[in-house]
């Protein structure tokens, strides 16, 4: 089983331990993943201003992906959620995809929409399955309650993404519970983690992670759980921030799904990354049993 593995942007310079704990994950449940140097960004920041800018982005990752032969996996939810947009509108406008071909033919690409966007959760429970990830756990967690955060760019338009029911989403609860960990049932699962507004309405932004925070926090989870560098930065970097100017006020830490999964392994918490959260979630490991 290998995939051709999109990072994207944000992942490689601010969150490089989602990489990392990913990468130690899929080793030892066997898949193999293959770094196409050439990828480029997936086109998301353009896709509300310019429209062929992002097709042809997202194009050219596609069609590189295509050229090694091997599907496509991504880590950002973001990204997956702008390249599955892009091929369903390629695939259902044939003079589009003439056009944006005709832009990737100087580099001797082209997009024939063959390749499958997969997200790295679905890997793990649809390509892997659960079994297989819980045949791995060697160190399950006990008493532990994570709040899982889905993400928006997953889940919507569940037509194009197909990635879970949107409305009463299991996959990435499934997940979670194969690690031996309770996966909370909160009000604010699928509601969004208010990064998006961040630099346009940093009080709205924040105002809608505090929400987010507050409801995990009333559920009785021990630490949020997520699968997307944007979503982490937000409940992890950007809650770091306000923190320190709101003393007194205790964390709800962010975990990255595949740090999670990695403890319960048996993998060091060096490999995965764990330093590298702003928030200190090291208290996690005595959950392990």
């Amino acid at each position: 089983m290998n995939y051709a593995l999109f990072l994207g942007c944000n992942i490689p310079a601010r969150v490089p331990q989602y990489d990392q704990a990913a990468r130690a994950v899929l080793n030892r449940l066997g898949v193999e993943v293959l770094d196409i140097a050439e990828f480029n960004c997936c086109g998301y920041p353009m896709r509300d201003s310019d429209s062929q800018a992002f097709l042809l982005s997202a194009a050219r990752n596609l069609a590189l992906a295509e050229q090694s032969g091997s599907n496509m996996m991504v880590l950002c939810k973001c990204c997956f959620g702008t390249l599955k947009a892009a091929g369903r509108a390629l695939a259902q406008d044939s003079a589009l995809k003439d056009k944006i071909n005709a832009l990737l033919e100087p580099e001797n690409l082209a997009y024939a929409g063959k390749v499958k966007v997969t997200h790295f959760l679905s890997v793990l429970k649809d390509s892997v399955g659960l079994d297989e990830v819980r045949e791995k756990v060697v160190r399950p967690f006990e008493g532990l309650r994570i709040a899982t955060h889905y993400g928006c760019h997953a889940l919507r338009p569940s037509a194009i993404t197909g990635f879970d029911d949107p409305v009463a989403p299991s996959l990435f609860d499934k997940l979670v519970e194969a690690t031996g960990a309770e996966s909370v049932d909160w009000a604010e699962k699928t509601d969004c983690c208010g990064a998006p507004l961040l630099g346009g309405n940093d009080a709205l932004s924040l105002k809608v992670t505090e929400k987010k925070l507050k409801g995990a926090r009333k559920a009785g989870a021990h630490f949020l759980c997520v699968g997307c560098p944007y979503c982490h930065m937000q409940f992890d970097t950007v809650q770091a921030s306000f923190i320190k100017s709101q003393p007194g006020k205790g964390p709800m830490a962010s975990i990255l799904y595949p740090q999670l999964l990695g403890l319960s392994m048996g993998i060091d918490a060096k490999e995965l990354g764990l330093e590298n959260n702003c928030l200190d979630i090291s208290s996690i490991k005595l959950f392990l049993k």
